[in-house]
């Protein structure tokens, strides 16, 4: 009996714990929003994304869904493939800094959905942060 008392109690607390993350404490002339980071990696069976396509990617598929604004940066990586081997290979990142709505939620989703359709990729790691921005 004492140690459902206990497990009770220690579980109660513990509930207490795993509440919802809250919106950060922004200082004046800043706002809570989101930012969210899409890691695309350029390896594919027979090559790798082209230049050419991951700049008509970025101009038929981010630049239409986020005209306000967005980053895209270069990067290196490394991934592990569903069968175990590692990969090292070149990759962009897309930042995007936004309020919390669901259109923008929906956007990165297709953003990332289409990416892995067109050109054969198993994934597209997402990111997310609660930051405080300045925006107009």
């Amino acid at each position: 009996m004492i140690t459902r008392i206990i497990l009770l109690s220690v579980l109660a607390a513990l509930a207490g714990c795993a509440s919802a993350p809250k919106a950060p404490v922004c200082p004046e002339g800043m706002r809570a929003m989101l930012s969210d980071t899409l890691y695309f990696g350029t390896a594919r069976t027979g090559g790798s994304v082209s230049d050419v396509e991951w700049d008509r990617f970025v101009r038929d598929e981010i630049a239409i869904r986020f005209p306000q604004g967005y980053t895209v940066q270069e990067a290196e990586g490394q991934w592990r493939n569903k069968d175990g081997s590692v990969e090292q290979e070149h990759s962009h990142l897309l930042v995007v800094v936004h309020a919390k709505d669901p259109d923008a939620d929906d956007a990165m989703n297709h953003i990332a959905e289409t990416y892995k359709s067109l050109f054969g990729q198993q994934a597209v790691l997402r990111s997310r942060i609660d930051t405080c921005a300045s925006l107009p």
